[in-house]
Parts: structure tokens; sequence; C-alpha cells
């Protein structure tokens, strides 16, 4: 296991606290939540923002994570706030990964690449070689996020494609 770098996560402050798949974390010291537009946004030097329309993160990637947390719409508003936006390095995670969040959102792109944010930052930590023993510990959809994953989630970090189309 790698010693893992803080990760930074922007929550919507209409972010609905009953459904967020972060709730449970707040007290985690290697997370630092920040609440959109309270708090001011830091531009994290050689940060990582997780998007979906990016080269996929890798284990090589050590820098700190920054995650957006709010609806998709929300979410795009966010990051258009970011400062310093030419400099931020952006990874998508792998493709094959599904969520088992029961999504009602229709501002979602691609609705099975929408990751709940718990699911996104078990999967990034997972890809980086961090701990995740803890993480999905109060996530409702645990079991099935982890039962749709299993075969993905034995690979190190990418599955050949022989996994990826079975």
């Amino acid at each position: 296991m790698k010693p893992f770098l803080a990760t930074t996560i922007l929550r919507h402050r209409r972010e609905n606290l009953k459904k967020c798949s972060l709730r449970g974390l707040e007290s985690r010291e290697d997370l630092h939540f920040l609440t959109y537009p309270r708090d001011p946004i830091p531009f994290i030097e050689g940060g990582i923002l997780l998007s979906l329309d990016a080269p996929p993160l890798s284990p090589e990637d050590r820098f700190p994570l920054f995650l957006i947390d709010g609806t998709w719409k929300y979410a795009a508003v966010m990051e258009r706030q970011l400062p310093q936006q030419e400099n931020w390095t952006r990874r998508s995670l792998p493709s094959h990964f599904r969520t088992a969040y029961p999504r009602k959102q229709p501002d979602c792109a691609d609705p099975k690449r929408g990751l709940a944010s718990v699911e996104a930052l078990y999967i990034a930590y997972h890809i980086l070689g961090y701990d995740t023993s803890d993480l999905l510990d109060h996530y409702y959809w645990k079991e099935s996020f982890l039962a749709f994953n299993s075969r993905f989630l034995s690979c190190s970090t990418t599955c050949p494609e022989s996994v990826q189309t079975s």
C-alpha cells in the first residue's frame, strides 16, 4: 500500500447530505471537505481533477486528488469556477466501472459512467494503491457496487480487453 496524498472534496452547499454518498467520511484525515460557494477554491499545484473526458488515471499519477461533489448541473458550474483552469491535471476513471447508485438525474451525459462520488473516490484510491478498506462503510449501495465491479477491481489498475468486454 502506498502512502496517500490528501484529497480535497468541493461539495455544493445544496448537496442533500441525507443522500450524499460521502456522508460519514468527513472526519477522515486524508479528506478535506470544502463547501461551494462559501469556501474559497484553492488551486492545488499538480492537483488531479477527476473528470469524465480526460486521459485515464494511473498509478503513476502521484498528485493530490480534487473531487467535485454535487449534482451534474452544479458540478459543471463548480468546475468552471476553478482557479487556473489550464493548470489542473484532468484524469478520468476507466469507463468499464459502473455505478450502483440509483440515478434519477437527467443531466448526466453518460448515466452508467456517472459514478457516485464515493464510488469515484474508491476507484481512484484503488488505482493509486491507497487503502480503500473503510471508504464504503457508510455507503448504502456498497455491496451492489462491489458486485457490479468485482471483476475489474480484481485487476491491478486496468483490465485486459477480454475482461472489459465479457
